[in-house]
């Protein structure tokens, strides 16, 4: 059953007669109706009318306000909040929410999903990474080393998975940038634990492509995490016989892991909520079992183009 604006104003008029919070009953709605139905902005809003002694709840009428007055408020909303829904601007001027589509379809608008930036980047850092991903890419076009490259890295799954945002961007415009959430558990990754799981990816490796392990080598990337630059980490990889390619610090945009896997890990994780440690483990476990077998390929495959783009951009971060 579908409730049209006016209805759950409506409601909300009720609830605010009978004392309750707006929160409150932003919580009963949604938890009725279903998640998304009402914003808490939009409920804090209507209960700040009432209390200022509005009492109509119905639409306005449709030709009551010039579609450039529409267009200009709308375009004042998004401006206000890239994030704001357009069902909450919908609801907010009383008209209905394909109007609202319909102008911000007109104005060049469409939502993106926000970037997270991990690093503010300085002018060092991007000649770094320009210089590296040049060299990268000049290599690889001499001597194509793709199909040889083993890549790996960590990451930290959280029991409660934030949702990203999706913001308003007009075209050829760049997502909204979002600090990276930081982490308050304390690392357990060292040098010890990161070379004995190097010894089971050599194993794994021996098993699944011996052609690497006994003519072609290995050509392997890693980012410059501290366990991962360490004397006793360097002192393994040259016991394995293993080629490290360069990265520059702080790209988690040229390191596949980051980009391709984690990426579709969290997009998949989005808004999920974990209860325990073998919930987890079985989540990832389906996860990985889900994924084609050239998903992993295709993802190292698409280095070059970003390599490129890097250069392009003066070596600042890929959208």
């Amino acid at each position: 059953m579908e409730f049209t604006n006016a209805e759950i104003r409506a409601i909300l008029k009720f609830s605010f007669v009978k004392g309750k919070s707006a929160r409150e009953t932003f919580r009963e709605i949604n938890g009725v109706l279903g998640d998304g139905t009402l914003s808490l902005r939009t409920a804090e809003e209507w209960f700040r009318r009432f209390r200022a002694g509005e009492n109509d709840t119905m639409d306005k009428p449709a030709g009551g306000r010039p579609v450039t007055t529409n267009t200009d408020q709308i375009m004042e909303y998004i401006e206000l909040d890239r994030h704001v829904a357009s069902r909450d601007i919908a609801q907010e001027m009383g008209v209905s929410h394909q109007t609202i589509l319909n102008h911000l379809q007109k104005a060049g608008y469409k939502k993106k999903l926000d970037v997270w930036v991990p690093h503010d980047l300085t002018q060092k850092n991007l000649l770094d990474r320009i210089n590296a991903c040049d060299m990268l890419l000049k290599r690889n076009e001499l001597d194509p080393f793709l199909k040889r490259m083993v890549t790996g890295d960590e990451k930290w799954i959280t029991y409660d998975n934030i949702k990203r945002k999706r913001s308003w961007s007009k075209a050829g415009e760049s997502s909204q940038t979002v600090d990276k959430p930081g982490l308050t558990a304390r690392k357990t990754l060292n040098s010890t634990i990161y070379c004995e799981q190097l010894d089971r990816l050599k194993q794994a490796i021996d098993q699944k492509r011996p052609e690497l392990a006994n003519r072609k080598g290995v050509v392997f990337h890693q980012d410059n995490a501290r366990p991962h630059t360490s004397l006793m980490t360097r002192q393994k990889l040259r016991e394995l016989g293993w080629e490290v390619l360069s990265h520059p610090p702080y790209s988690p945009d040229i390191a596949p892991s980051d980009y391709h896997l984690f990426l579709s890990m969290a997009n998949a994780l989005g808004g999920v909520k974990l209860n325990s440690k073998e919930a987890c483990e079985k989540w990832l476990s389906e996860f990985f079992a889900n994924k084609e077998g050239g998903f992993y390929e295709g993802g190292i495959m698409k280095l070059p183009s970003r390599w490129k783009q890097i250069i392009e951009q003066n070596g600042a971060y890929l959208n």
